[in-house]
């Protein structure tokens, strides 16, 4: 799985840190998505799904 992530759309709901904290983060002075692993190990696949599932802002794209 590969994750992309589009700051552009990020609206900074934090959503994806929630999901997969392991995965996604926030910047500090603004709150926009930072991918921590864009290939991440396939244990996290489900937290991912689910982070991206819940993205307000749909800025989360997985190409499995």
């Amino acid at each position: 799985m590969k994750i992309i992530v589009d700051q552009e759309k990020c609206v900074a709901s934090g959503q994806c840190v929630t999901s997969a904290p392991d995965v996604f983060d926030q910047r500090d002075e603004d709150g926009i998505v930072v991918l921590l692993a864009e290939e991440p190990p396939a244990g996290l696949a489900a937290d991912v799904r689910q982070a991206a599932a819940v993205c307000p802002a749909l800025a989360i794209q997985l190409e499995e």
